[in-house]
């Protein structure tokens, strides 16, 4: 289920569009749906590939700086730009606020990138969060909107420190036994991720016909040049290829399902319309590219 993510969070975008009830039960369940997601994750999560990964401090430290100052900027860029209504404009700024989605390290596995380095630089990210996106979205979002910051640090430290911590303490207190829910662990994020962005699809599907030519061309721009600017920055930190393209992965693609639960949580349904585009567009944008690297793996690696 996780390796068609893309094709089933689109699938289940078009059917929330077209029949909004099917995803409107889930109304009162969205949190916990990421908080899941988060759990698989810490249950899945590599310790000896982050200690090896840690002894590069410096590429961690750029790449988190990368990620919380590019994105931002780039949001900030598109609600500034598009012609759309201030709870919408904000939506983009919640989203490149976000950490890098855990998605990611399965892109950049694909591709041939370098895994490590990705599973460190998200990891990191999620726990700088709680702190790091509620003060830029404070900062980016509050011409557009007041913003609740203490709010959504409560929000972020409940669905997503929390639910990592308890599942690597369970990968280290269970051992052998957590096979199984390792094995269950994509899966049940993947269809976590699905189920949310649909929610916010089917919550605002007026808004959709209305405006949602404009999101979706912000939504391109915004992630488009998320890869770029990854791509060119990491060859001026002189990283080796793998490392440049595991970098504009990273960058590319946000957390978009946590944009999503903060914005249905804290604003107006319309301000989750821009994360749940983005959720299927980065995916659908970097499950393409890692299958063309996968086979024209030669023009990473020269």
């Amino acid at each position: 289920m996780a390796r068609n993510l893309a094709l089933l969070t689109l699938l289940g975008a078009v059917a929330a569009y077209l029949h909004p009830p099917l995803f409107l039960v889930f109304k009162t369940s969205f949190l916990w749906f990421f908080a899941a997601t988060m759990l698989a994750v810490g249950i899945v999560l590599e310790p000896a590939e982050l200690r090896e990964t840690l002894r590069r401090p410096g590429q961690i430290g750029l790449g988190l700086a990368t990620q919380f100052t590019v994105m931002p900027l780039l949001g900030l860029l598109a609600a500034l730009l598009a012609p759309l209504p201030q709870e919408i404009a904000l939506g983009f700024i919640i989203v490149a606020c976000a950490p890098g989605a855990m998605a990611s390290n399965v892109i950049v596995y694909l591709a041939g990138g370098a895994v490590a380095y990705s599973v460190a630089l998200t990891t990191f990210a999620t726990l700088l969060a709680p702190l790091l996106t509620p003060a830029l979205v404070k900062w980016l979002g509050g011409v557009f909107l007041v913003i609740p910051f203490w709010p959504m640090v409560k929000t972020i430290v409940l669905v997503v420190v929390l639910p990592l911590g308890a599942g690597m303490l369970l990968r280290r207190l269970l051992g052998a036994q957590v096979q199984a829910a390792r094995a269950l662990s994509p899966a049940l994020a993947a269809a976590a991720i699905v189920v949310i962005c649909s929610y916010a699809v089917a919550a605002n599907q007026e808004r959709i016909a209305q405006v949602g030519a404009w999101v979706l061309l912000m939504v391109v721009l915004v992630n488009g040049l998320g890869y770029l600017a990854g791509w060119w920055l990491a060859r001026c930190y002189r990283f080796d290829r793998r490392h440049q393209l595991t970098l504009a992965i990273e960058i590319g693609m946000q957390n978009a399902g946590l944009g999503v639960a903060l914005a249905l949580e804290h604003f107006q349904p319309a301000t989750a319309l821009p994360g749940a585009l983005f959720a299927v567009w980065c995916i659908l944008t970097a499950a393409g590219a890692s299958a063309w690297l996968r086979r024209h793996p030669v023009s990473i690696r020269q």
